[in-house]
């Protein structure tokens, strides 16, 4: 709707406001009032510039590391009386990101031969029970972390096993394999 307004304050010494009004199907009352937030709309896109640079120069003061909530604080002990949605906001439309540390539960054992890649990247199948992938995940719940390993079917994308323990060692993804030798009745050579 901005660029229907800005063509008729563009247009409007050639044909008119009420003629431009009349033909793009636009209240003339709403045109008035865009005109007259015209100095509000540039005062907040300054503002937003200026509150854009000190952020940029925060993050990058941070090696790229801060991310929203670390900016925020930032701004204010700088005395910046900020929203911290604006804050995202602004980051996110100037694709200012900070650091995510993955946590990962592979523990690589050091002495262990590396296991071949059997679905050599081929996460297709065209038969059910062949191809089997899967992960281990952890969650939070009332008794504390709980880990949940399961298998995806690559040919159904359903899951045929899942095994939930206290724990992430073997035993819990060897549990996810027997319940899936035992439930889904797999394929010979899956």
């Amino acid at each position: 709707m901005n660029d229907t307004y800005a063509f008729i304050e563009a247009e409007k010494p050639t044909h008119g406001v009420a003629v431009l009004c009349q033909l793009l199907k636009v209240a003339r009352s709403s045109f008035y009032a865009w005109l007259a937030a015209a100095k509000t709309r540039a005062a907040r896109q300054a503002a937003d510039e200026a509150l854009t640079h000190e952020i940029t120069v925060i993050h990058l003061g941070s090696s790229g590391t801060y991310g929203v909530p670390r900016v925020h604080a930032k701004l204010q002990r700088l005395g910046q009386r900020v929203n911290r949605k604006r804050v995202a906001w602004l980051m996110r439309a100037h694709g200012i990101q900070g650091a995510h540390r993955r946590r990962s539960l592979t523990r690589p054992d050091k002495r262990a031969r590396p296991t071949p890649d059997l679905i050599g990247r081929d996460f297709h199948a065209d038969v059910p029970r062949t191809r089997l992938v899967g992960d281990i995940t952890f969650l939070p719940t009332a008794e504390g972390w709980r880990y949940l390993a399961c298998r995806l079917d690559l040919a159904t994308r359903e899951v045929t096993d899942y095994a939930m323990a206290d724990h992430h060692r073997a035993e819990l993804v060897v549990d996810a394999l027997d319940m899936a030798h035992g439930r889904a009745g797999l394929e010979p050579g899956c």
